[in-house]
């Protein structure tokens, strides 16, 4: 199945990481870093198929050595808090093949995207095995420095200062007699309108090679907001879920996925069913403002004495006349007599449908919040031991050591804290009572789902009755041509032209 899959993040060391050991993870070598002092091994990884670094036409020859760039990187970068490298992961296509297609296709991309603009690849190819028979998951990883090079192979600067100026021209000082300014940045790399292109040319790259392929599927970097696709969106199930579903273990979030898959199935059929049931209704329309044409109830009974009428047996005509019987009383009850009628039925189950669907975002967003809750309970406690342990020291000097060591778990505790305080405002975590509220939206859910499937239902009924009546505008189509043909032919006497 085609996937668009391309996100990017930043590695930083202000959440504890090293450029050293994402490259090391991503390609599977042993790599040291001269910053921290240590290896990054990570030779046992599997599925790692290959990995590259792609080089600009200026930067220096020995970049091409991975531990050699990134040591490069990181002397560079002086800052605790620096910003390292832009970090992507883009999903490759089951379509193609992995190295005569995949890959060829994932490096013409990198070069004519990244390399072009100045920027150094690192990259790597990732196929995990799938031991059960499930779908392969190809993929690759690459990092970027987020460093600028110059084009004599050094290293450049990130932003530089613009200053803000009053009218006169002159630079504008802060309450504390500083200059005010802004901090520019000296490229485009890292602009949401830069990473939407990049979105953007790795799905036009991969619907040209559907198309070469012959190939009648296509992907597309847009949300399905963006895209007019009025569907639920599914949630990220990551590769520890998905390694679990494979072996058939069923998860929580691969059953929410799933209702959502399941019910994006039914809102998918309704809107095509009232969507084609309003153009038929736009033709027959059409046909029946000629004059002397049969309107909806005659040509309901034209189609049933058809029926009556091709009957040999009285099981046949007795379900014949069943039949008719049911779909007048449909039709009555629900006050459908001319199209008209029909019509104004659909589009109450068009306002019904937008009104179920808005009310399921609703539940959808509500209950992924509270997994989110519930994975921020989980981790905070995890992490409370390790915030409990700085409370403990007093001493500065060995706060701050403590600090460093554990920031990353000191960041993620302060994170977990602060989204269960916007849920929480008095400060006591009640899980129980958030469980209580799932609970009660799965219940709600299976209510609006019912809803649904009862509107594809009484759908289902409604394209009974237009089947009915294209087979009887048919037949009375086939007997007016007929009738024609056995008329008798009046001949006429040919003038004397000669007159």
């Amino acid at each position: 199945m085609a996937l668009f899959h391309f996100t990017v993040t930043q590695t930083k060391r202000s959440k504890g990481q090293s450029a050293i050991a994402s490259a090391a993870y991503r390609s599977g070598e042993k790599l040291y870093s001269e910053y921290y002092g240590e290896y990054s091994d990570y030779t046992r990884k599997r599925g790692v198929i290959c990995s590259d670094i792609l080089l600009p036409p200026h930067a220096p020859k020995e970049y091409a050595d991975r531990q050699t760039l990134w040591n490069a990187v990181e002397k560079a970068e002086r800052g605790k808090n620096a910003q390292l490298a832009y970090s992507f992961e883009i999903s490759l296509q089951n379509e193609f093949s992995l190295l005569e297609e995949n890959i060829a296709l994932a490096r013409e991309f990198l070069f004519r995207e990244f390399v072009s603009r100045g920027m150094t690849v690192d990259v790597s190819f990732h196929e995990k095995e799938c031991e059960d028979g499930g779908t392969p998951n190809p993929h690759f990883h690459f990092l970027c420095p987020i460093r600028p090079m110059e084009q004599d192979g050094t290293w450049g600067i990130k932003q530089r200062r613009e200053y803000v100026l009053d009218e006169e021209g002159n630079r504008i000082r802060d309450a504390n007699g500083k200059y005010v300014f802004n901090a520019v940045p000296t490229t485009d790399w890292g602009s949401p309108e830069t990473l939407e292109h990049w979105r953007e040319a790795w799905a036009e790259m991969c619907n040209a090679k559907f198309a070469e392929k012959g190939l009648d599927v296509r992907i597309d970097h847009r949300s399905y907001e963006r895209q007019g696709v009025d569907l639920l969106p599914t949630i990220h199930e990551g590769a520890t879920v998905r390694a679990m579903e494979k072996k058939g273990i069923r998860t929580e979030k691969g059953e929410f996925n799933r209702w959502i898959k399941a019910t994006n199935a039914v809102i998918k059929d309704i809107r095509k069913k009232i969507s084609l049931l309003f153009d038929w209704i736009a033709e027959a329309k059409a046909e029946l403002a000629k004059p002397q044409t049969p309107d909806l109830v005659s040509l309901l009974n034209d189609y049933y004495t058809q029926r009556k009428a091709g009957a040999y047996s009285q099981k046949g005509k007795i379900s014949n006349l069943k039949e008719m019987n049911e779909t007048y009383n449909y039709l009555r009850a629900n006050g459908i007599y001319t199209l008209e009628d029909l019509e104004s039925r659909l589009q109450s189950h068009r306002t019904t449908v937008d009104g179920l669907k808005t009310t399921m975002d609703s539940q959808n967003a509500r209950m992924k919040a509270i997994r989110s809750l519930n994975d921020y309970s989980a981790t905070y406690k995890s992490l409370k031991p390790v915030y409990d342990g700085l409370q403990k020291i007093k001493f500065e000097k060995s706060r701050a050591k403590y600090k460093t060591e554990h920031a990353d778990k000191l960041k993620m505790f302060y994170t977990t804290r602060r989204k269960l305080t916007e849920e929480f405002p008095d400060g006591k975590v009640d899980m129980g009572k958030l469980s209580k509220e799932y609970d009660t939206l799965e219940q709600e859910h299976e209510t609006t789902y019912a809803e649904f499937k009862t509107v594809r239902e009484d759908l289902q009924r409604l394209w009974k009755v237009k089947s009915n009546i294209d087979t009887a505008v048919r037949f009375n189509q086939r007997t007016a041509e007929q009738k024609l043909q056995n008329q008798p032919q009046i001949r006429h006497k040919k003038e004397d032209m000669t007159r």
